[in-house]
């Protein structure tokens, strides 16, 4: 039975288009990218160890905790955990190899990943207080979606997304939304300035808001990051997992409202079809980053190297 009957969305209409989070992201980098990708259908299947080790850890960390808020503690600590962890990465690069048709990985990598992961699931075990609790905090929802009009003056085009923990704080009906993102050693301030990376959660924020009836103001959004690596040798104590939780008041949610209605107004027709009548142009931005893991960088009859603007 799915606790959750109460955050489900309807079923698309034929003629809506649904979009994502990272399509805009990738728009708001290089609108080329987006066009080849999206716009000409171009894109291509690809999974590797890091996307593989993130969804199973995600799912992991997701089964013990709908247990221990719905069951208890104890019956969430009886979980093999690491056999989880383990059978999910291994059904997922099975799949992703079926698919892709080549391995991509090798066992020794594999076998480092999951120790990683093991090493992460021992640590949050002994230190899960410091990140939720069964006594003062409900579980909301786990993959909670999102299926939202991006705008009022183009309904065709809906936002699909899934929220990967809700929580509410029993003590003053705080809500938190949170997303876990695994990575190799945390993330720096540059990557915490990184609004391609960080508005995610602000823009669901908005649209769960929005979409289930809640005070947009009683909202939290965390990332809940997860370290792979440690760094050897340090003086100082490490975490495994740390929060960071982005600005999300009234004028970030306005901004990004009005740099995706731009988006959805630039990209698509009314009907929600995509605009192929406007140039996209490419941005390779500083030191060409936004190439570095473009599927189309080698291609110059797709993305010439001389047309690629550096702003």
């Amino acid at each position: 039975m799915n606790k959750f009957l109460k955050y489900s969305i309807r079923e698309p209409l034929p003629d809506e288009r649904k979009i994502s989070y990272s399509q805009f992201s990738m728009y708001s980098s290089c609108p080329k990218h987006w066009e080849l990708a999206y716009a000409k259908g171009l894109r291509t299947f690809s999974q590797s160890i890091h996307t593989i080790f993130g969804t199973a850890f995600h799912e992991t960390l997701q089964n013990y905790l709908t247990v221990m808020f719905n069951e208890s503690v104890k019956k969430a600590d009886e979980i093999d955990i690491n056999k989880y962890l383990k059978d999910q990465m291994f059904t997922l690069y099975k799949e992703a190899v079926d698919k892709m048709g080549d391995h991509f990985s090798n066992k020794f990598e594999l076998g480092e990943f999951y120790e990683d992961g093991v090493a992460i699931l021992d640590w949050f075990k002994k230190k899960r207080g410091q990140y939720f609790s069964s006594r003062n905090e409900e579980l909301i929802g786990i993959e909670v979606p999102i299926y939202h009009p991006v705008n009022e003056d183009n309904n065709k085009v809906m936002m699909l997304g899934y929220l990967d923990i809700v929580i509410r704080d029993k003590r003053d009906n705080k809500i938190t939304i949170i997303d876990i993102k695994t990575s190799t050693m945390g993330w720096n301030k540059y990557q915490k300035a990184d609004k391609t990376k960080t508005s995610q959660l602000v823009l669901y924020k908005k649209y769960f808001a929005e979409q289930y009836g809640y005070d947009v103001e009683n909202i939290d959004v965390k990332y809940m990051i997860v370290k792979r690596k440690l760094i050897e040798g340090a003086m100082f104590p490490q975490k495994r997992i740390t929060d960071f939780m982005p600005a999300s008041g009234k004028p970030t949610r306005n901004k990004l409202a009005t740099e995706i209605k731009g988006f959805v107004d630039s990209a698509f027709h009314k009907d929600g079809t995509f605009n192929l009548d406007r140039k996209y142009p490419a941005i390779a931005g500083k030191n060409n980053k936004h190439c570095k893991w473009c599927e189309f960088k080698d291609q110059p009859d797709l993305c010439a190297k001389q047309e690629r603007l550096k702003g």
